[in-house]
């Protein structure tokens, strides 16, 4: 696995535009527990698990109302004005206008076509981070009675039927799926993700092959390494976000936010 792209020079001079005392958002969060934890593709080959520390994070997704508050109190994140480097040309394309979402990105479902870059600065104004890889597995990995559901074929079965859905399907409204044992919800079947971390994702030592966004090179070094080969949902996850680049937008990706718990 190759080291994540230099992605701190860019979030320095994102620190520049600024990052406000007050929340950005009033989402209920929740807070998961430290635990030991086996991810699907392993840090290295001497080591097969994680410790995760204690960490909060936004029981759903952002939404579309959210995310409107955010970009009036901050106008230098709204579409037209955010520089090239942060968010490529279809960044919020389907709002209506620049601070308003209109009847095509309802207030309840959660906010889409946001960069990496956008998703970060929401989420520093709201007085936090977005999750690291392994904190989103981590969470993700739970079912609605148990910390790792993953060996159980029903639960990975559920989450396999949302990606077989047609992709251009409207988004459905955060908070509608069974929270989990931690209390998270819309993990699955709702959107992808943005995580801090994405740049270190699987992708291909290759540097001719960075910024392809056709590179999912997962079947390769990545899907070899995995310590659960079989757990799709996950490897196509990892496989989509190693594809991006930070300033990219999707129709289907969009973030929440985590958040430091003091011991």
């Amino acid at each position: 696995m190759r080291a994540a792209r230099p992605l701190a020079a860019l979030g320095a001079l994102l620190a520049l535009l600024g990052s406000p005392a007050a929340p950005a958002t009033g989402a209920e969060r929740v807070t998961l527990p430290a635990g030991e934890f086996t991810p699907v593709v392993a840090p290295g080959p001497e080591q097969k698990t994680v410790a995760i520390g204690a960490f909060a994070l936004d029981a759903t997704p952002v939404t579309n109302a959210d995310y409107r508050a955010f970009v009036v109190r901050h106008p230098e994140w709204q579409r037209g004005r955010v520089a090239a480097l942060f968010a490529d040309s279809q960044y919020l394309a389907h709002w209506r206008r620049p601070a308003d979402p209109g009847p095509a990105a309802a207030d309840a479902q959660p906010v889409t076509r946001v960069s990496w870059f956008a998703a970060r600065a929401y989420c520093q104004a709201a007085g936090g981070r977005l999750p690291r890889w392994y904190e989103w597995e981590y969470a993700a990995a739970a079912d609605e009675t148990r910390r790792d559901a993953r060996a159980d074929p029903a639960y990975r079965e559920r989450i396999l039927a949302w990606y077989a859905e047609n992709s251009a399907r409207a988004l459905p409204p955060v908070g509608k799926t069974p929270r989990n044992v931690y209390g998270v919800m819309d993990l699955h079947a709702v959107i992808w993700e943005w995580v801090e971390d994405f740049g270190g994702l699987m992708v291909s030592g290759d540097s001719r092959n960075q910024g392809d966004p056709d590179k999912l090179q997962f079947c390769g070094a990545g899907a070899l390494s995995a310590e659960i080969r079989d757990d799709y949902p996950i490897l196509m996850r990892m496989a989509l976000l190693s594809s991006l680049e930070a300033s990219f937008t999707t129709a289907n990706l969009g973030f929440r936010c985590a958040y430091e718990v003091t011991p």
